[in-house]
């Protein structure tokens, strides 16, 4: 049996009507990130024992064992899908490196090697990857990650770089502008675009990752039009760091949204700056959904799963945390919420073990329906 369609899923969110804000909703997704449970597989227990009904796997380490395994605990399955996160095709294609206002390629801040986004190997090599992880599994749903300009954001103070100013870019952007820029200097140019020329340009750079997020949906509804498209997504407002967001990311999130079916923002307080502040996680989803016009209550779309963190990252979360941030990542406009991440998470059991009790609690409607076999 294939899983449901999409019109079927959505069609039982729209009949249910949440209560207020803080009085979480049952839980139509109590998910985990970061690969298959077995840890409480190997204790002899089920997923249902903790509440557990969805799984994110990394596109890269899918197994159809893995899927059968998990469709038999009456989970669904979900992929990670990397974007523009492929650090390796640099390796062999250095003019997909993306270049700094000084006409250098910009370093990797903190490590993480973005891609320029207009480059055209680099794209046929993604979406040839994602027809081919759709086709190949049976998936619930498949979510993109990484969707964004070269940046190292997942942190308090967020590094980013402008980018990308190679010649393949402002040749594009003349092109599809009409804006006649000189052809001096890179530093030149790129003063123009940062300058006077700012705000097409901001656009001009959303507009390419939307392309990207177009032609992700065309394949799925061409693959598998009954997989889910997600995506996990920046938790920031778009007045955090001045608007990064668009000017930095390249996130048009209004252009983006009516593409997705389901939205995951990441309010990872502890690892963000905020780790005696859980509320801050209710304050980011109350701003995604008066943003997006979506409460969680009239089945609009798209859906809202946040994915919040209970492992340690950077500032650690104490497991008297985990209830409180489970409850604030399930507001409105949340219809779902996933934790992260599985690996770090099952060294510290008594964090499953509050997890376990808070998802039991949010079992019931609305739900997407048994997973498939």
């Amino acid at each position: 049996m294939s899983p449901p369609p999409i019109a079927l899923l959505l069609a039982g969110l729209a009949a249910w009507s949440g209560p207020p804000a803080d009085d979480p909703a049952p839980l139509s997704i109590r998910g985990v990130y970061g690969g298959v449970p077995r840890a409480i597989l190997d204790r002899g227990e089920t997923l249902a024992d903790y509440g557990i009904n969805a799984v994110w796997i990394g596109s890269g380490g899918l197994r159809s064992e893995d899927i059968a395994l998990l469709r038999s605990q009456g989970a669904r399955v979900f992929a990670e899908f990397n974007t523009m996160h492929v650090a390796s095709f640099v390796e062999e294609h250095p003019d997909a490196l993306p270049i700094g206002p000084d006409g250098r390629p910009s370093p990797p801040p903190d490590g993480w090697q973005g891609i320029c986004p207009s480059h055209p190997g680099y794209r046929t090599f993604r979406m040839a990857e994602f027809r081919r992880v759709l086709a190949a599994f049976e998936l619930d749903g498949i979510w993109l990650d990484y969707h964004h300009a070269h940046a190292s954001w997942e942190r308090d103070v967020p590094l980013l770089p402008d980018t990308c100013f190679c010649d393949r870019c402002l040749n594009r952007f003349r092109e599809q502008t009409g804006i006649d820029l000189p052809d001096g200097p890179t530093a030149e140019v790129s003063a123009l675009l940062l300058g006077p020329h700012r705000e097409r340009w901001v656009q001009w750079r959303c507009d390419i990752f939307t392309d990207w997020v177009r032609q992700f949906r065309r394949i799925r509804d061409e693959t598998r039009p009954d997989a889910l498209l997600g995506t996990f997504h920046c938790p920031w407002t778009d007045s955090d760091f001045e608007g990064a967001l668009r000017t930095k990311l390249a996130i048009d999130l209004k252009a983006q949204a009516p593409l997705f079916d389901v939205i995951s923002p990441m309010p990872y307080h502890a690892r963000f700056g905020h780790a005696d502040d859980p509320d801050w996680i209710s304050r980011q989803l109350s701003w995604l959904g008066e943003h997006l016009g979506v409460d969680g209550s009239g089945g609009g779309r798209p859906l809202v799963w946040p994915i919040v963190q209970l492992s340690d990252w950077g500032e650690p979360v104490p497991v008297d945390q985990v209830v409180p941030v489970l409850e604030r990542g399930s507001r409105a406009p949340a219809t779902g919420v996933v934790v992260f991440a599985w690996g770090s998470l099952a060294q510290d059991w008594p964090k499953v073990e509050r997890l376990g009790t808070f998802y039991r609690e949010h079992v019931g409607k609305p739900d997407l329906g048994p997973a498939s076999p």
